[in-house]
């Protein structure tokens, strides 16, 4: 498609017709008075999909002044196209839309804009046309896209998606937020009435059952396999996130002048606090082993259950990844990746600058997701000896692994030596360590020394215990675990420092040496 154009078009339009009925035109005797008739603007537009030639006409307009405005708003959007054939293809569309509909000639920024994100230009464009866009433009990294994309396909695309983006309100949202819960409410009962179901299902006695039992329980497999399968519920933490995630896409459109307001920054959701940290103290062990129950999502051992856990691990060959993680906050990823180069033993210091996490099962490495992950952490140095021992024991299983590969390679097989990746913590052949692999290790070894349950990033939280048992307080924690504001700092760990500050309080109150008894309890 050729980027020139032929030049637009100004004259005088008569509307009176002849006693035939036909339009006079230019030969009716009153064009010569300056008031009579409308003035037409007419401009060649780019050829249509299938090569057809389509003017762009346009009359009625009062005075010559008002036609001129629009011509050259019209030559200015066809401008914007350049030599693209597509560009000049949609802003040709535009144009012949306005000339059917009347609609007003837009001015060539508004059109650009729109132009240059690849967007309708004819303002109907959908929030699930601009989710799309706004995704495929993402340069965060995938598993932080991957998230995006199931908000998107799971919640906003089906919910809100067919709306047109410029007329989004709040009322839209409230009524999509109220729908998940709703809808979360609804998965729940389903998953506790399958659990019900399942556990009819059962024979906990010795032996096999009967045949009357045998054909009950057959029965009940039936019901169970009609049932639903288990599904996530999405809670108040979940709705606050695809919350965000439609913020963001929206922030864009905004910044890109497709929209002026937010509705996702004005909608009221139930809040979706941050679990608190709590320690795992006698009396909720106690509990726990009794019920099942955790008192909260963060779980946090004492430093006594965190010592029993180190030295359980103490054998294991990954006993240095969990003794780093533990005493300075090192995150999963962290750890995994961290890479020998950014060892500094002698100035016991330690540079964050990658980790490897999981997208979808595959391990990919990549940087801290925020500049205040990726800084320096300086280790103590016990932590000093453990990563020597961890390295000596590290280059054994090197040498060991190559002199079998060697082996092997002389009976024929075909072996691969050692890989050298410069991690810390490897796979035993020297290959990436896979996320998932620590966390199934952590818990066979915790679950090994009876302790009761946390996370792999529970034991991150506990380096922030350690802070307040060693003095330190919520900035300290803050700088510890690297997080980028204290707030997030303070509503994780603040109940926890609360218990810890009881129990320093108490010693210090000890420390202080007095030569009379002290009181007896008061009589009931």
């Amino acid at each position: 498609m050729p980027s020139t154009r032929r030049a637009g078009s100004i004259s005088r339009r008569c509307e009176c017709r002849g006693a035939d009925g036909k339009l006079l035109g230019t030969s009716c005797p009153l064009l010569s008075k300056k008031n009579h008739g409308s003035f037409l603007v007419r401009q060649e537009l780019p050829l249509d999909a299938e090569g057809k030639r389509r003017p762009f006409r346009r009359t009625g307009y009062g005075g010559v002044k008002e036609a001129q405005a629009d011509l050259d708003r019209i030559r200015g959007i066809l401008d914007l196209a350049g030599d693209d054939e597509d560009a000049q293809r949609r802003v040709g569309d535009l144009l012949a839309g306005l000339m059917k509909s009347r609609g007003p000639i837009p001015e060539p920024v508004e059109v650009s804009r729109k132009l240059g994100v690849g967007v309708e230009l004819d303002g109907k464009m959908t929030v699930g046309e601009w989710l799309d866009v706004w995704i495929a433009s993402k340069k965060t990294r995938n598993t932080t896209n991957n998230g995006y994309r199931s908000h998107i396909r799971v919640h906003l695309a089906p919910r809100i998606g067919h709306l047109r983006l410029d007329r989004l309100n709040v009322g839209h949202l409230v009524e999509m937020f109220d729908a998940i819960a709703e809808d979360s409410e609804t998965i729940e009962a389903e998953n506790q009435a399958r659990r019900e179901q399942d556990a009819r299902c059962r024979w906990t006695k010795p032996g096999r059952p009967p045949a009357a039992v045998r054909q009950q329980l057959a029965e009940e497999r039936a019901k169970l396999a009609e049932m639903k399968p288990y599904r996530k519920t999405n809670g108040a933490a979940t709705r606050q996130s695809i919350r965000r995630t439609l913020r963001a896409a929206l922030n864009a459109a905004i910044a890109r002048q497709l929209i002026t307001f937010n509705p996702a920054s004005h909608v009221e959701l139930a809040s979706g606090k941050r679990p608190t940290g709590l320690l795992w103290t006698d009396e909720r062990a106690k509990r726990w082993r009794a019920t099942g129950e955790k008192p909260s999502p963060v779980m946090v051992w004492t430093p006594a259950q965190l010592g029993a856990f180190l030295d359980a691990a103490e054998g294991h060959r990954l006993y240095a990844f969990y003794h780093l993680v533990a005493h300075h906050g090192f995150r999963r990823g962290e750890g995994v990746g961290q890479g020998w180069p950014d060892v500094h033993l002698e100035e016991k210091r330690i540079d964050v600058t990658a980790e490897i996490v999981v997208d979808g099962w595959t391990p990919i490495e990549t940087v801290p997701k925020t500049d205040a992950s990726m800084s320096s952490v300086k280790i103590d140095s016990g932590t000093v000896v453990v990563l020597r021992e961890h390295r000596v024991r590290q280059l054994a299983e090197r040498d060991a692994w190559n002199e079998q590969a060697a082996r092997e390679r002389a009976a024929g097989r075909d072996t691969r030596g050692w890989a050298d990746t410069g991690k810390v913590f490897t796979a035993e052949d020297g290959s990436w360590l896979h996320p998932d692999v620590v966390s199934r290790e952590f818990r066979k070894i915790y679950e090994a020394a009876d302790l009761p349950p946390i996370n792999l990033r529970d034991l991150r939280h506990g380096a922030a215990g350690l802070v307040k048992a060693g003095g330190g307080d919520l900035h300290d924690a803050k700088v510890k675990l690297r997080h980028s504001t204290i707030t997030l700092t303070s509503d994780t760990y603040m109940a926890m420092f609360q218990e810890y500050e009881d129990e320093l309080t108490e010693r210090a109150a000890a420390v202080v040496p007095r030569a009379r008894k002290a009181p007896a309890p008061a009589e009931q």
